[in-house]
């Protein structure tokens, strides 16, 4: 049969790729500022790592009120849905995953957001004007269709920086710099009533194990690493499992528990990571299928070892792997880590916050978890270097890899979006 190819113009005001964090926030607020705004999204659903990655809660960073108009209009949204915590440090970012591709979808309706879902980026077409190159149209495949998005601004927020690749920018040259993915998990059919008083009794430490009631709802968090610079309360469990075989080393390389909202017998898991063996094509996969062999070990600790757990079961499998850090392009200003360390400020600031420097590695004693001051990023590191009119914003920040890995957590790549969409707004006035 013959596929059938239709090529259809298409015009906008700001074309997005990728309906993750970065991405919907873009798309809001451009369509609330009146910009006809297309989101483009190679998945069936919005939300990215929240949703397809399970990556929740969002965690907790200082904002200073710099662009979280998205950020909050997301908090109210969801209460509606009952999709939507506040935990007891006063974190409003606990969100369901789930509901959430139903709420993101009814926010970007109601700003008259354009969706294109199951679409894939095939190529693109770019002109050069007054010696500076600009982004013309890019070249979208939907099951058959073949289409074109003419647009005044385009936005790379694909997390993998696949529009940037296409358009041949330079890149970051860091390669050798890497953290872990992780395979994210749920499992429900908990009584966390007695899962919370366990866990609340053999971890004291009330930086890494807590536990508080909202809403007729449990809510806690607990963790555990192999790493022996500091005391783990939960150690005594897994030594044990260790010792019967329960469990292999690897598994205990990282174990990071929350619950969420409107789940009242479910538990999600931040864990286990991905193990480094890309070395050949069939590196990822092999990596996938050793993380859910790692899963179903995890599972059934979980059940043994943990109390209210006896009539648990997988409830969801990520769809996608939790990446914290990708190829990220040139941008007019890369930014970096002394940045951070000196807090230096921006005229044009678009996000604030004071998320760690926080790298993972599957080495034992080799993650960094660095507390830091409020820092600013500047708009110029979400400004391509190579086009005119193309914008990062998310993961692929232009960022140096340690800078990175503190600006990588969704709330900040929620203000970079947004922070996107109102600089284009302000250059289309400016330009008029």
């Amino acid at each position: 049969m013959l596929k059938l190819i239709i090529m259809k113009k298409n015009e906008y005001d700001v074309a997005i790729f990728g309906g993750g964090p970065a991405g919907i926030a873009c798309a809001y607020n451009a369509g609330k500022l009146g910009l006809k705004t297309v989101l483009i999204e190679k998945n069936n659903y919005l939300g990215g790592q929240i949703t397809g990655a399970l990556v929740v809660p969002m965690m907790k960073s200082s904002s200073d009120n710099i662009n979280v108009d998205f950020f909050n209009a997301l908090v109210e949204y969801s209460k509606k849905y009952n999709a939507q915590a506040t935990y007891m440090d006063g974190n409003d970012g606990w969100f369901n995953p789930v509901i959430l591709k139903i709420v993101f979808e009814k926010m970007l309706s109601d700003v008259g957001v354009d969706i294109l879902y199951n679409a894939q980026i095939s190529d693109a077409k770019t002109v050069v004007s007054n010696n500076k190159k600009y982004v013309e149209f890019a070249e979208i495949n939907a099951n058959t269709l073949s289409l074109h998005f003419y647009s005044k601004y385009f936005v790379d927020a694909t997390g993998d920086s696949k529009f940037c690749e296409i358009l041949n920018c330079n890149f970051i040259d860091d390669k050798e710099k890497f953290q872990p993915s992780s395979l994210r998990f749920i499992i429900s059919g908990v009584n966390l009533e007695k899962f919370a008083s366990q866990i609340l009794k053999l971890d004291k430490d009330r930086e890494v194990t807590t536990s508080f009631s909202s809403e007729g709802q449990i809510h806690l968090s607990t963790a555990y690493t192999f790493d022996t610079n500091r005391h783990w309360g939960l150690a005594p469990l897994f030594k044990k499992a260790l010792d019967n075989g329960d469990l292999e080393y690897i598994d205990t390389a990282y174990f990071q528990v929350f619950t969420m909202p409107g789940m009242p017998d479910s538990l999600a898991f931040n864990c286990p990571r991905l193990q480094n063996n890309n070395d050949n094509a069939f590196g990822y996969s092999n990596s996938l299928i050793k993380a859910r062999e790692v899963i179903f070990r995890l599972f059934k600790f979980v059940q043994k070892y943990f109390d209210g757990c006896d009539r648990a079961y997988i409830s969801q499998i990520a769809d996608m792997t939790g990446v914290r850090v990708s190829k990220r392009p040139k941008t007019r200003y890369i930014y970096k880590i002394s940045d951070i360390l000196s807090s230096k400020t921006f005229d044009n600031s678009v996000l604030a916050a004071d998320y760690p420097i926080d790298i993972h590695s599957n080495d034992e004693n080799s993650s960094t978890l660095h507390c830091v001051k409020k820092y600013y990023l500047p708009i110029e590191s979400l400004i391509s270097a190579d086009y005119q009119n193309l914008f990062v914003a998310g993961r692929n920040v232009g960022a140096e890899f340690e800078a990175q890995a503190a600006l990588r957590i969704q709330k900040s790549c929620l203000s970079m979006g947004e922070g996107v969409a109102k600089y284009i707004k302000s250059s289309q006035a400016d330009s008029t």
